[in-house]
């Protein structure tokens, strides 16, 4: 495992340049125009989501990346800390937040946070590392606080991967090939998951299946 996860790693390295692309719908990632309106659709419910959540006070964000999310979470927090394992995304992520190059299955907290954010990086956690990542976010997280997270919901066609119950094999835009973690979660799997961990959350799906969001203590 710990092999698969350093070509896991390698791959948002290599993938760094390209990933706003994927978001935006852009290049390679470019889709019909009706697709692409539901996409839009679902990042907009994911987004009013959030806004709603109320993030507040200091916030973690987890595999902060390029910083789509970053950007929105400093609209509103009074500090944010950006972690990722790469450089070469934080080298693009221009929100005013503290930005530090930390491997998350690694990383020990030394402070404590009001939220703990992460989007699209739960699926990324191997299922042995699974109870170990969230004992990790309850160690950054004050009394009462809270966790907010983004995920992949019924899947993305844009990156016709080739898929396991448990993996991934993705291409980058000059051909190389990776195989990474990607584990595909429902609501209330997960909710009763991290349940048994002291996690409360409130999961659903996105109107048109794209996206798994939700929060809670």
């Amino acid at each position: 495992m710990s092999d698969l996860l350093e070509t896991q790693k390698r791959y948002y390295a290599a993938r760094a340049p390209e990933y706003d692309d994927w978001w935006y719908r852009r290049g390679r990632y470019a889709v019909d125009p009706e697709t692409e309106r539901a996409w839009n659709d679902d990042i907009a419910e994911a987004e009013r989501a959030l806004d709603a959540f109320g993030v507040h006070g200091d916030v973690v964000e987890l595999a902060a990346g390029t910083g789509i999310w970053t950007r929105r979470l400093v609209q509103a927090a009074d500090r944010v800390v950006a972690l990722d394992a790469n450089p070469e995304v934080l080298a693009l992520n221009t929100a005013r937040a503290d930005r530090r190059a930390v491997d998350v299955f690694t990383w020990q907290p030394d402070e404590r946070y009001d939220l703990c954010f992460f989007s699209f990086w739960h699926s990324h956690v191997p299922d042995d590392r699974l109870d170990d990542f969230w004992r990790t976010v309850r160690a950054a997280l004050k009394p009462g606080g809270r966790v907010f997270l983004v995920d992949n919901g019924a899947g993305d066609l844009a990156h016709a991967s080739r898929k396991t119950a448990r993996t991934e094999t993705r291409t980058v835009a000059d051909g190389r090939e990776f195989e990474i973690v990607k584990r595909w979660w429902l609501p209330e799997e997960l909710e009763q998951r991290v349940a048994a961990l002291g996690f409360d959350l409130d999961l659903r799906l996105t109107a048109n299946g794209y996206f798994l969001y939700g929060g809670g203590r």
